[in-house]
């Protein structure tokens, strides 16, 4: 068994969008949990009392982040169980077979589909994008449709889309509506009402709760069939013992995510827009990939053409950020979100996305713009 390989005790850790740390009171909010306070919520005994009253007062706290009901959070183990379960369980009562998506999908989403596609015959309709990684709700076909499903703030380039247009297409085509912001609730405001969908998924460890939890609100009345099966937590939505210490810590995330949001993001945004300044001047043949507005305020995807993303990061002695590239076999193939928007695959597979989180200081954009500007200058030389 090999150790663990530590992080540079000097490391600019530029990756908040892959995931981000667990914020302290958070982890204060789910320590009892993990030691004295181990009951189940199912239990009728003390402990098992307390640990139902735990998850509730989470379930409270992750509805008035998003705008929702306390009654139509379930919990889940992450963003990836809460899509498939939205996809997968509302496409079983389904009438049409017919679904309404974008190219930039993650795979929390297109593997779902693709399962829909290929076993229960589905038929996948895909959105045109533009150069900013913005949908054209106009270019939905003219069809019914049975769901439409919809990331609302891209993991890559970070644009956030005009979700509620989306859903209200949809929705005149007669489908149920999903949304995958499993990237922007705790980043940006969400409000399920104002965009008017009716499942909305949410990843703990995206807003500095834990890994390995995650939730699904479902709007009161929409129909939705269980995807795992077992006992009735979670109103049979979601069997099996819940993890309490987890979701103690996405209530705590939620809670703390809004009063970061009341603070606003303008400090995040001054700093990605000093992080880009530095690197255009350092290294002049830089590309913006990310647009500067419409954009999650901590997200800049930037690209030379002519090199590899990953290489550059290998070569950035001391940043920690992550590619728009995928390495197979020693092959670099671009994403297929950038593909999608028209990206040149040359400048693609050179992408770096640089997610910045509420710790990152000035003192650090700066020098991880030194050391990326040196690796982009080899790179490229």
């Amino acid at each position: 068994m090999s150790a663990p390989v530590p992080a540079p005790e000097t490391e600019v850790y530029l990756d908040h969008n892959a995931t981000t740390p667990v914020a302290e009171p958070v982890a204060l909010r789910m320590w009892p949990h993990l030691t004295e306070r181990f009951g189940n919520p199912s239990s009728a005994t003390r402990r098992g009392r307390a640990a139902a009253a735990a998850v509730d007062r989470a379930r409270q706290e992750l509805a008035a982040l998003i705008g929702a009901e306390p009654d139509e959070i379930v919990f889940t183990s992450g963003g990836t169980e809460a899509s498939n379960l939205a996809l997968r369980g509302a496409a079983a009562g389904a009438g049409c077979r017919r679904v309404l998506t974008s190219p930039l999908e993650h795979p929390a989403t297109t593997a779902p589909l693709a399962h829909l596609r290929t076993r229960d015959g589905w038929t996948v309709h895909t959105l045109d994008v533009d150069a900013g990684a913005r949908i054209d709700p106009d270019s939905a076909p003219g069809t019914e449709l049975g769901l439409g499903t919809l990331i609302l703030a891209h993991n890559e380039v970070g644009t956030v889309q005009p979700a509620a247009a989306f859903s209200e297409a949809v929705h005149r085509a007669g489908g149920l509506v999903h949304i995958d912001a499993a990237q922007a609730v705790g980043k940006i405001p969400v409000d399920v009402r104002e965009i008017g969908a009716d499942l909305l998924s949410v990843a703990g460890h995206k807003l500095y709760g834990p890994q390995g939890v995650g939730a699904l609100w479902v709007r009161r009345g929409t129909a939705l069939a269980p995807v795992l099966r077992g006992a009735g937590q979670e109103r049979g939505l979601r069997p099996g013992t819940e993890n309490v210490a987890g979701i103690v810590g996405l209530g705590a995330a939620a809670a703390l995510a809004a009063e970061e949001l009341r603070r606003g993001t303008a400090a995040q945004v001054r700093l990605r827009e000093l992080l880009w300044s530095l690197l255009s001047a350092g290294a002049p043949a830089l590309v913006r990939i990310s647009p500067p507005a419409g954009c999650l305020p901590n997200t800049l995807m930037v690209a030379q053409p002519g090199t590899v993303g990953q290489e550059v990061l290998d070569a950035a002695e001391g940043v920690a950020a992550s590619t728009g590239s995928a390495c197979h076999a020693g092959v670099h193939a671009p994403s297929a979100s950038l593909l999608a928007m028209g990206v040149d695959p040359r400048t693609a597979v050179g992408a770096l996305r640089l997610s910045l989180g509420r710790s990152t200081t000035e003192s650090e954009v700066r020098t991880a713009a030194e050391a990326l500007c040196a690796a982009l200058r080899r790179a490229s030389g």
